[in-house]
């Protein structure tokens, strides 16, 4: 009988392309949604925010990969937004736990999504690896958060491993789109100094990562998963530029433009250091995509 792989935040950008690699793979999966009868994919409902979940996709699952979260560049963090963001993540998780604690049949590991943003939002020569400690602003929190709400499920005694996820790079959509988009209008512009790195990660090899956490025994319990590669704002522009064939025109973008109209979130564009990917590859994780240059890019 084929592993059977239930996953949370099934229907994003990430979920559909594990989904799709794992069915490749021959796997059977199914999704958690907050709609029912989800057309051409096994799913099951739930609503974390009224505490409701199918108790038949706990039967359903010998693993689960947890990668629900609002996400974090979605809208201006207010307040009210701030708490929501973190709430799509710790409550989800803490729905999970519920269900899972009450079930007959657990599942084997449960393979979450965290982020880098972990480490803060800073601009430093540092490279950051998993034995650093978390940062002090509110994606940090927001992710040590996140983190030990993950963690409960070993006191249940399922495997846990989890994440911090880059950048992530896509042809369908999400962040390398939205980079994309004005360097292809011809007002392609450095972010603040461009000296900021970017972790990145492509997609597909993302995707590739989640199946190595479900088909290999790893020795830690948190990974980074970005690409070995460190890049500026600065270069990372400039090759996108190239890719397509344009200039860029504009002078850097100033930093309070970017704080002006983002606000506190302007952070992730303006900051960022190197990340480091030993950890995974030391598993022997394979990149297909260690440099960005590697990257196809469709629609020129």
């Amino acid at each position: 009988m084929a592993t059977q792989v239930l996953i949370s935040g099934g229907s994003g950008l990430l979920g559909k392309a594990i989904t799709n690699l794992l069915t490749i793979k021959g796997y059977e999966v199914a999704i958690l949604s907050r709609k029912r009868g989800i057309e051409g994919i096994k799913s099951f409902y739930w609503d974390y925010e009224k505490s409701i979940i199918d108790k038949d996709a706990i039967e359903f699952a010998d693993v689960i990969i947890h990668l629900a979260g609002e996400n974090i560049a979605g809208k201006r963090w207010t307040k009210k937004q701030k708490k929501s963001i973190i709430d799509s993540r710790v409550k989800t998780s803490e729905l999970l736990f519920s269900a899972i604690k009450d079930a007959k049949k657990k599942p084997d590991r449960i393979i979450s999504a965290s982020a880098i943003g972990y480490y803060g939002t800073k601009t430093t020569q540092h490279i950051y690896t998993e034995e650093d400690e978390a940062g002090s602003d509110f994606l940090a929190d927001c992710v040590v958060q996140w983190e030990k709400s993950v963690d409960q499920f070993q006191e249940l005694g399922i495997q846990v491993f989890k994440f911090r996820i880059g950048v992530v790079l896509s042809n369908q959509g999400g962040a390398l789109q939205k980079m994309l988009k004005p360097i292809r209008a011809g007002f392609g512009a450095v972010l603040g100094s461009g000296k900021q790195y970017i972790p990145w990660i492509e997609i597909s090899d993302l995707a590739r990562i989640f199946l190595f956490a479900i088909e290999k025994k790893l020795t830690n319990s948190v990974y980074n998963a970005v690409a070995p590669d460190f890049i500026t704002n600065r270069d990372f522009t400039k090759i996108l530029a190239n890719k397509l064939s344009r200039h860029l025109f504009l002078p850097n973008i100033p930093v309070f433009i970017l704080k002006l109209f983002m606000g506190e979130m302007s952070s992730i564009l303006l900051y960022g250091s190197r990340v480091s990917a030993k950890s995974i590859t030391s598993e022997g994780f394979d990149f297909l995509y260690q440099k960005l240059d590697d990257i196809p890019i469709s629609g020129k």
